[in-house]
């Protein structure tokens, strides 16, 4: 303004800042203090497993083919009695999602016949390396838990793939090496059988 005095214009500038000082601040703690996402967002994706630790993946490429992006690269192979990944005849042996393409649409998730990816809610994928954003296998898988076995190995004893497809792998005997399905859950004479769900015991 002409004539007022330049001090002036300072201290209005000023009393923006003081005027805000007390007021509850709107920013975000991050990433000491993550905010919460949806449910549904769509963050990162997962390749799940089986309860018994089989990969749910059996290398189709259908989440290839549907992506848009072109992001997702699928080399399946065939399972063997000796070396077995997944239920069923094949399974995913490389698996990688370039997130400089992917665009978190989901049709991926859509797209693939037995669950095997699904999409998290971790949002923290930035990196200083392209190349690290790549993803493979070693950091798509789900990690194991402690009732599970690491790949390969065999298929519950006498199930199918199947009894995998429809959720009827339910848990494992350890130190006996045999894995239970449905609710009829076979014994061996030292396991007992047990409900869906349910812990094992071994008899007396």
């Amino acid at each position: 303004m002409p004539g007022r005095p330049k001090f002036i214009d300072a201290i209005a500038g000023f009393g923006v800042t003081f005027g805000t000082m007390f007021k509850k601040p709107v920013t975000e703690q991050y990433p000491e203090k993550p905010g919460p996402v949806a449910p549904r967002y769509h963050g990162r994706h997962q390749l799940n497993r089986y309860d018994d630790g089989l990969e749910k993946c059996i290398g189709c490429e259908l989440c290839a083919w549907a992506c848009p992006a072109d992001a997702i690269f699928v080399e399946g192979a065939d399972n063997t009695e000796e070396q077995r990944f997944s239920p069923g005849e094949r399974y995913g042996r490389v698996y990688q999602i370039n997130y400089l393409r992917c665009i978190g649409c989901g049709l991926c998730i859509e797209a693939c016949p037995t669950r095997a990816l699904t999409m998290t809610n971790n949002y923290e994928m930035a990196d200083d390396n392209r190349s690290d954003l790549i993803y493979g296998k070693d950091k798509l898988l789900a990690p194991l838990k402690p009732d599970m076995t690491a790949p390969p190995h065999a298929m519950a004893e006498g199930s199918t793939d199947e009894d995998y497809y429809r959720g009827n792998i339910t848990a494992y005997a350890p130190g006996y090496g045999q894995f239970f399905f449905g609710s009829d859950i076979r014994t061996d004479g030292a396991i007992a059988a047990i409900p869906r769900g349910a812990r094992l015991r071994v008899r007396d």
